[in-house]
């Protein structure tokens, strides 16, 4: 049993955000319906990710396939149809299909639900149960509604490419993008939450309602303790947060410290995240400099923050002195906060990561293994599901206007016969 057995879900949406919030549900158990536009002469069909490639999949003879593996991360555990949504057919079919759903999901640009008549009013009409989730770049209010919304220009609109990065006066300095687009995935998952609390007041009511999601808010949203910097005490003093590199605005020492080359000269670094004073005293103990922990300087956070200029250098020279086994060993057995700065193929070696079961292999359709992220969800009565590889394009047209509709296959055959699936 899964904790959204039952659950319809009708996904209109493309690209990464909407698809994140879908396959999430997936995971969690809804009957995830992925619509995609069908092949045409100026268009292969499908969702646009599934030719950002390469990488695409390699198939059983060798070669690639048409998936990519941008599309293959963001849509296991859904079902694929293909509908034109520009014929009005395929607008009834849609219809039709909403009307046995319990949420709707779509990422086009404001209005263009509107003009295919697919939009929240039309569709309440048709089934007032209806969670129906709008995801835009810039919601559907406000001067910039109707611009397109793309993750790069959020995280550069919402204030984040202002505080990633490294320092301005220092060689590499500039505004910086996070590497991977973080505004999709937050407002993917921020997505899910609204979703669920709405199917929750439906239960309860009888009655939907219409989510308005916006990247743009995401982003703004997701400034936290920043955001929060400068709306406590930033805007009264003239002080707007920037770039600080790996450093943190309000704790010290929590950055990325160099540590000595290994064997071949090649140099090494590691992260050390002390969290409060105490961790500090731990960390002083260690590194033999049990005197800074006293210091009235570096005693409390606040006296570091305020001192990092000073704290900081002398802890860069110190931690040249030894390397990163012996630092990582000693710091974990005194329980203080540190890491190993892994690239993707060390992530996926990790003996913690494999343990904890964050690879899932699939058979695929045109592939017989297929490893892909697994979800983090973990729970003990409602595991998640792992039972449907991403789909290929329009693989389930038949089947589930079958299963949600009872259509015959004569049915299917003539909305095939006429491109409309």
């Amino acid at each position: 049993m899964n904790a959204l057995d039952g659950i319809r879900i009708l996904d209109l949406s493309r690209v990464l955000a909407g698809p994140w919030c879908t396959q999430t549900l997936a995971d969690l158990g809804a009957d995830v319906v992925k619509v995609e536009r069908p092949p045409g002469p100026n268009h292969p069909g499908g969702d646009d990710t599934r030719g950002w490639g390469p990488p695409f999949l390699r198939g059983r003879d060798g070669a690639d396939t048409a998936e990519a593996a941008y599309y293959l991360g963001a849509n296991r555990n859904k079902r694929s149809i293909t509908c034109d949504i520009a014929q009005p057919e395929g607008q009834a079919l849609i219809r039709e299909l909403a009307a046995q759903a319990d949420v709707f999901v779509e990422n086009y640009k404001v209005g263009d639900m509107a003009r295919y008549g697919l939009d929240y009013e039309r569709l309440r009409a048709i089934n007032p149960r209806l969670v129906y989730c709008s995801i835009t770049g810039f919601g559907q209010t406000g001067p910039y509604k109707d611009r397109a919304g793309y993750d790069f220009a959020i995280q550069a609109m919402g204030g984040l490419m202002s505080v990633t990065g490294e320092r301005d006066d220092l060689p590499g300095g500039g505004p910086q993008k996070v590497g991977v687009a973080v505004a999709d995935l937050f407002t993917g998952l921020y997505a899910t939450v609204a979703i669920q609390a709405a199917l929750r007041h439906a239960e309860r009511t009888g009655v939907g309602q219409h989510i308005d999601m916006a990247l743009l808010d995401t982003q703004v949203a997701m400034l936290a303790n920043l955001g929060a910097n400068y709306l406590v005490r930033g805007r009264e003093d003239g002080k707007v947060p920037g770039r600080a590199g790996n450093a943190h605005a309000n704790i010290v020492p929590y950055q990325v410290f160099e540590v000595a080359p290994d064997a071949q000269g090649v140099p090494q670094h590691i992260i050390l995240a002390v969290g409060n004073d105490g961790q500090f005293a731990k960390f002083c103990e260690v590194a033999g400099r049990p005197e800074l922990a006293v210091d009235a300087r570096f005693a409390r956070n606040q006296d570091r923050v305020r001192h990092r200029d000073t704290l900081v250098p002398e802890l860069a020279a110190l931690m040249k002195t030894r390397g990163k086994a012996d630092w990582l060993g000693a710091l974990e057995a005194a329980k203080v906060p540190c890491g190993p700065i892994n690239n993707l193929a060390e992530v996926f070696a990790d003996e913690h990561v494999r343990s904890r079961g964050m690879v899932h292999s699939w058979t695929h359709p045109l592939a017989d293994t297929l490893d892909l992220v697994a979800s983090p969800l973990k729970l003990s009565a409602t595991p998640v599901r792992n039972d449907l590889p991403p789909p290929l394009l329009g693989q389930h047209t038949a089947e589930v206007l079958n299963d949600w509709l009872g259509d015959s296959p004569q049915r299917w055959s003539e909305l095939q016969r006429r491109g409309v699936v």
